[in-house]
């Protein structure tokens, strides 16, 4: 079998997968969110916690739940790292410092999983087990609680009531994230992840010396690492490695957990505001983008280039022999497209236009299908966008779900759209600005732009992949990409839920002849070029200085 039909094969059962678990996980997280019974499990933990789960909250106050929950939680997994050295199961890890720990606290709360050590010659068993594999969880469980909360503002009229966040935040954790993931971490083990608790072991003699290697509790961090669109691996290798990632079924795998949960929201989102119709039209606009941006990066991998892509059958430096190029393509993609993060090749490696489209797929927005919560809310955005345009050009008042879109919503998607290439473009012209953040680089030039341009795009859109030739553990790099995940993380959301709060207030409008039909393809087409032509509009520039130049040198 030739690798270009194996990767086609590849792609086309994930589909098939992803199409089947569509309408029951759909429906299923629909019927979560929707109900107003909770389970005993749940009453235990609000009781633990203190908070009522049937007091309905308005944007603001939903708003600061979000916030100071994640605001302990970060300063909870920062101590957590700090008294490393003094906890039982650290392995013999030290404390970490106090400006990678605020790094990676930062991290994992905003949902980014950067990691800028060796997650093997770091942290031990407490801190892994007890805080990183933790904040997977309830980081994700925060990005699908806004959007649900912003789906509740199309849903209803004449409130400003968006639910109550502590009832959401712990029925995706109960209810959805943690059986999935039971039964992932059982898949996984299967096909070959180590699932211990064991110390640090010897493994044979290379060149007159002895390799380490130290167990862990890596198949259930694995699955809510992709579940939860975090990306933060076990070991440095992340998901190339033979004790996260052993084969190409548990590859795919790791794929499909990847875009399952973001892909269903469409369906979720559907059943939510009593139209399915709409969730198809959102689905069709991620799955076009996600196809587009795949078949594009199969063929750049492919596509031989002289005598050693003729031997290797296509680019596969930095790659797996064991996932091959299709495997890694489709996986490169899926973890850019969402708020993953998670590699199983390295990206720096890529082709000049390969690394360009990985690096396009984040600065989208990652909508497509995007992270979990944060895909389905950044695409609606998008929508009130491009609904917006449409109205300017018909000269009539703009509408989406019986919303109308004024002055006070339209502000509202404007900054949230605004603040991630702020953050992106700003922060990587002071890298460059200064002497210190350039002496990081490990390559000069076009490529080596490339590297602190992706490193801040993943930091901003909260991605956690690098280009693996920055050397980010300095004092600068883990100050100034822990605010930028903080910031691109949590003030997106400010504006969420300030739009969630304004739409929930307003009364339905009635559909006439005149109304955008947004649930037609003609919409779905004008979603994707809007999306399409605000990244260009913005990124193009700085593109241009990086991938889109060292692939046209190549």
């Amino acid at each position: 079998m030739s690798p270009v039909l194996a990767g086609v094969l590849q792609l086309l059962a994930l589909i098939v997968a992803l199409g089947l678990a569509y309408r029951p996980l759909g429906d299923h997280m629909a019927r979560v969110y929707s109900s107003d019974k909770h389970l005993r499990v749940e009453k235990w933990i609000y009781k633990g916690i203190g908070a009522d789960p049937n007091t309905a909250m308005r944007w603001p106050a939903y708003l600061r739940g979000v916030l100071a929950f994640s605001a302990v939680s970060v300063v909870f997994l920062y101590l957590l790292q700090r008294v490393q050295g003094s906890l039982p199961g650290s392995l013999g890890f030290a404390s970490i410092d106090p400006d990678q720990a605020f790094n990676t606290a930062a991290s994992f709360v905003a949902n980014t999983n950067w990691q800028s050590y060796y997650g093997e010659q770091a942290m031990g068993h407490v801190v892994q087990t007890g805080g990183l594999a933790v904040q997977n969880f309830v980081s994700a469980a925060v990005g699908i609680a806004v959007a649900v909360a912003l789906v509740r503002g199309f849903a209803r009229s004449r409130t400003g009531e968006l639910g109550n966040f502590w009832a959401d935040l712990v029925r995706g954790v109960v209810r959805i994230l943690l059986p999935i993931s039971v039964v992932g971490a059982l898949v996984l083990v299967a096909c070959g992840a180590i699932q211990n608790f064991s110390g640090i072991h010897e493994v044979g003699q290379f060149m007159g010396g002895s390799q380490q290697w130290n167990g862990g509790a890596v198949a259930s961090q694995e699955v809510i690492k992709e579940l939860g669109t975090n990306g933060g691996g076990y070991f440095n290798a992340n998901s190339a490695h033979p004790f996260e990632n052993p084969n190409g079924l548990s590859n795919l795998f790791e794929i499909f957990l990847i875009l399952v949960i973001p892909f269903a929201l469409t369906r979720t989102f559907g059943r939510m505001v009593g139209s399915i119709k709409q969730g198809y039209a959102i689905l069709a606009t991620m799955a076009t983008i996600w196809l587009g941006f795949t078949a594009l990066m199969m063929w750049t991998e492919f596509a031989h280039n002289g005598p050693a892509f003729d031997l290797a059958g296509g680019a596969m430096e930095g790659k797996e022999t064991r996932f091959g190029i299709g495997g890694s393509s489709i996986f490169a993609v899926a973890t850019t497209l969402t708020s993953t993060g998670a590699v199983n090749s390295f990206h720096s490696s890529y082709t000049g236009f390969g690394g360009g489209i990985t690096m396009l797929g984040m600065q989208l927005g990652e909508i497509a299908p995007g992270g979990v919560g944060s895909g389905l809310y950044g695409m609606l955005i998008m929508a009130i966008i491009a609904v917006f345009i449409a109205g300017l050009m018909v000269g009539r008042t703009p509408e989406y779900l019986g919303k109308k879109i004024g002055t006070r919503e339209i502000t509202f998607a404007a900054c949230y759209i605004l603040i991630t290439p702020a953050l992106v473009l700003c922060f990587t012209a002071a890298s460059f600005a200064l002497d210190t953040p350039a002496n990081s680089m490990t390559n000069s030039g076009a490529h080596g732009f490339s590297e602190i341009l992706y490193a801040f795009t993943s930091g901003a859109n909260n991605n956690g992949s690098a280009f693996a030739g920055l050397n980010a553990d300095t004092q600068w790099f883990n100050s100034t990409i822990g605010i930028v995940m903080l910031l691109g993380r949590f003030l997106p959301m400010v504006f969420v839920l300030a739009l969630a709060g304004s739409l929930a207030e307003q009364k339905p409008v009635p559909e006439t002849a005149g109304t955008l039909r947004t649930e037609k393809p003609l919409f779905t087409g004008l979603l994707v070029g809007t999306i399409m032509i605000i990244t260009g509009l913005t990124y193009f520039p700085a593109l241009a200085l990086g991938p889109l130049a060292e692939g046209l040198a190549a």
